[in-house]
C-alpha cells in the first residue's frame, strides 16, 4: 500500500541524488572547486545527513521525532547563548532555561497537553526567567540581558517546538507526520531556491546591511518555487492543491521573516553564522531559523481551519 510519507521521502532522496550528480559534474568541469561550487557540495552533503536523520525520526514515530527536535532546540539555543554575552548573575536564568524551559516544553508536547504547551514559556517561564535574573542582584544592563535570554528561549525553544507540535493534530484520513514533512520540505525548499535564484539572478538587495545575500529576485523565485512544490505535495496534507498555495505562502513568508530577523541579530553580535556544525550551512540555528518562525504560523492556521 502506498503511503505519501514514504513516497515523498523517496522523491527527496532522488532529488538529492540528482543534486549530488550536478555538484560532482560542476567540480569536474571546473577542474578544481571554486568557492561557490565547494559551498554547494558542502550543502548537498549536509542535506544527506539532515534528510537521513529527519526521515528516520518520522518513520520511528512521535516520541523519536519529539526527541530529535528537542535536541535541535538545545543546539540552537546553545549557539544563541554562546554568541550572546552573559554575566555571572545570569547563572540561574540560564539554569532555568536549559533544565526547565527546554525539557518542560517538549515534555508537555509528549504528554499532548496543548493548553499548557501553548502558554508555558510565553507566560510562566517569561516571568520566572526575569525573577531569577533579579535575584542575581546585578542591575547592569539588566533589561538588555533579560531580553536577550527571553528572546532566545522564545525563538529557539518555543518557536521550534511548534514543528513537532503538528504531531498533536488529529485530522481524519491524514498523517500528522506527513504534515510535518510538508512544513519542512516547503520551508527548506524556499531557503534553497532563494539561495539558487539569488546566485543566478540576484540584482536587487532587500536589506544589504542585515543580510547581503538576500535579494528580491531570490525571494520571488524561491518563494514561488516553494509554493509550487507545496501544491505538488498537497497529498501529504488535508489541503486541496489550491488550498496548499496560501498555506505554502504562509510558510514562505514566516520562514523569510525568521531568516531576516535572526540575520539582524547575528549582525548585531558581529557574527556571520551561528555556528559551524553543518558544513555549508553554518550552525543549527542557521538551518532552523526559518522553521522557528514558520512552524507556529503553519500550526495555528492548520489547527484553526482543518481540525
Amino acid at each position: 500500500m502506498k503511503h505519501p510519507l514514504y513516497e515523498t521521502l523517496g522523491l527527496i532522496v532522488l532529488l538529492l541524488l540528482l543534486a549530488s550528480a550536478i555538484g560532482f559534474s560542476l567540480r569536474l568541469a571546473k577542474g578544481r572547486e571554486n568557492e561557490t561550487v565547494k559551498n554547494l557540495n558542502e550543502r548537498i552533503a549536509s542535506w544527506w545527513v539532515i534528510i537521513a536523520v529527519v526521515g528516520l525520526a518520522l518513520i520511528c514515530g512521535t516520541t523519536t521525532t519529539i526527541i530529535l527536535f528537542m535536541l535541535c532546540a538545545f543546539l540552537a539555543f546553545r549557539e544563541f547563548i554562546t554568541l550572546t554575552p552573559t554575566r555571572p548573575a545570569d547563572y540561574w536564568p540560564l539554569l532555568l532555561a536549559f533544565y526547565i524551559a527546554l525539557p518542560g516544553q517538549f515534555l508537555l508536547l509528549a504528554m499532548s497537553w496543548y493548553g499548557m504547551f501553548a502558554i508555558f514559556i510565553p507566560v510562566y517561564m517569561l516571568f520566572a526567567l526575569g525573577a531569577a535574573g533579579a535575584f542575581g542582584a546585578d542591575t547592569e544592563a539588566f533589561l538588555e540581558r533579560a531580553g536577550k535570554l527571553q528572546w532566545a528561549v522564545m525563538v529557539c525553544i518555543y518557536g521550534l517546538s511548534y514543528a513537532p507540535a503538528l504531531l498533536l493534530l488529529r485530522i481524519p484520513g491524514h498523517s500528522s507526520a506527513a504534515l510535518l514533512l510538508f512544513l519542512l520540505v516547503v520551508v527548506q525548499a524556499s531557503d534553497v531556491f532563494q539561495y539558487v535564484f539569488g546566485k543566478l539572478f540576484g540584482r536587487t538587495r532587500l536589506a544589504p546591511r542585515v543580510s547581503p545575500s538576500k535579494t528580491v529576485e531570490g525571494l520571488l523565485g524561491g518563494g514561488v518555487s516553494a509554493i509550487l512544490i507545496g501544491m505538488a505535495l498537497h497529498g501529504l496534507t488535508p489541503f486541496t492543491w489550491w488550498q496548499a498555495a496560501p498555506m505554502g505562502l504562509a510558510i514562505v513568508v514566516g520562514g523569510f521573516v525568521g531568516g531576516l530577523v535572526l540575520s539582524a541579530v547575528k549582525r548585531s553580535l558581529g557574527a556571520k553564522d551561528w555556528g559551524t556544525m553543518l558544513a555549508g550551512h553554518g550552525g543549527m540555528l542557521d538551518r532552523m531559523d526559518s522553521v522557528c518562525f514558520a512552524a507556529p504560523l503553519f500550526f495555528h492556521l492548520t489547527r484553526y481551519f482543518y481540525t
